[in-house]
């Protein structure tokens, strides 16, 4: 009997840190950067400066952060993304219609 038993932490080890995949550091980063940036061409001068100074910063700290079922998360963020900007054409064929053209009696 070849029966194996395979840990539970065996994705862990291809993670950076245990938690992270190279995009979501590439994520954050982009964020710090970004923030940074608006740092330097906006000074902060009232807290609203402030928010949209730091805004790329949290946005990037949120999508990265280690939630359960983080990539749950993601996958259906990705698809309500693709539903939303991608137009689609549905035609309805239900039982009173054959081939987009309704059924006479």
């Amino acid at each position: 009997m070849n029966n194996f038993l395979i840990p539970a932490n065996t994705k862990r080890s291809m993670l950076i840190f245990g938690i992270f995949r190279k995009i979501d550091l590439i994520i954050f980063v982009i964020g710090v950067v970004l923030t940074f940036i608006l740092i330097w061409l906006i000074p902060p001068n009232n807290l609203v400066d402030i928010g949209v100074d730091v805004l790329p910063l949290v946005v990037s700290a949120i999508m990265v952060m280690p939630i359960p079922n983080q990539m749950n998360i993601w996958a259906f963020t990705v698809n309500i993304y693709s539903f939303l900007v991608h137009q689609r054409n549905y035609r309805w064929r239900g039982w009173c219609m054959i081939d987009g053209k309704q059924k006479d009696k």
